[in-house]
């Protein structure tokens, strides 16, 4: 799909319903736990690292680095709930 395509579709979206399914399921991941909890976290880094790269060159210095570190998190947490 053609970045553009992707984010006129997205936009689309209604955001409040984005913004909780979001949080519904980083609280499933964290309340799951185990394996299942980590794998739904990497889907939701994936979707994060699709998002990244698809806004990358509009986004500033400060942005990109807030959002590299919240991927960054959402996955180190992820290797800790599937591996500790």
């Amino acid at each position: 799909m053609h970045a553009m395509a992707f984010l006129e579709k997205l936009a689309r979206l209604n955001r409040t319903a984005v913004f909780l399914i979001t949080l519904a399921l980083l609280l499933g991941a964290l309340f799951i736990k185990g394996v299942v909890g980590g794998l739904l976290l990497l889907v939701l880094a994936a979707g994060l690292g699709a998002l990244m790269a698809t806004t990358w060159p509009v986004q500033p210095n400060s942005t990109r680095i807030l959002r590299v570190f919240v991927l960054v998190l959402l996955v180190i947490t992820a290797l800790i709930l599937i591996f500790g």
